[in-house]
């Protein structure tokens, strides 16, 4: 009976200090006792070289979704204790291996081609200053052109990026580990 009763006490010590802590197991360190909402500005697409329609709302709209899952934060539309905004700066298609032909008289091709997309992201911490930042972060995703087309394959190539670099952005901003 002894056994049970310390072993019961234990573990809601445990649970205690588990629920008191500001780690959660989606990887966030949010003191959440001074750190209530998140504001999400629009990201546009500002890249040269195009992407998809309305690129810049889905991303977007990927990133609050992103925080609502794995965050205990409001989302509102703006001044929240975290603060991002920024835009779709890179939008690239290149190719990364060439197949040579064998022939002469046939030119090479492209074996691979890459499709990077960077987003520049300003992030503001209003409680804690010293974590604010501004960079871009980048991605990319490859595809062999013999065997599909960029238009069969760019939606799944961009949502494969942007799931990347929102990863990233929420380690940068808020998993800091």
């Amino acid at each position: 009976m002894k056994l049970s009763k310390s072993l019961l006490i234990s573990l809601s010590l445990l649970v205690s200090m588990l629920y008191g802590c500001t780690y959660g197991f989606s990887g966030a360190s949010i003191d959440y006792n001074t750190t209530k909402t998140v504001s999400i500005a629009n990201f546009f697409n500002d890249a040269v070289d195009g992407g998809l329609p309305n690129m810049g709302q889905t991303f977007t709209e990927d990133l609050k979704d992103y925080f609502q899952r794995n965050t205990k934060l409001e989302l509102i539309p703006s001044k929240g204790d975290l603060q991002f905004e920024g835009a779709i700066s890179q939008y690239n298609i290149a190719p990364q291996a060439v197949v040579s032909s064998g022939n002469q008289n046939v030119a090479d091709r492209s074996g691979l081609m890459r499709l990077t997309i960077g987003v520049e992201v300003a992030f503001t911490n209003v409680k804690k200053e010293e974590e604010n930042f501004k960079r871009t972060f980048s991605f990319y995703a490859d595809y062999d052109p013999q065997t599909t087309s960029l238009t069969t394959v760019e939606p799944e190539l961009v949502s494969q990026i942007f799931k990347e670099i929102i990863f990233e952005i929420f380690q940068a901003s808020v998993a800091q580990w």
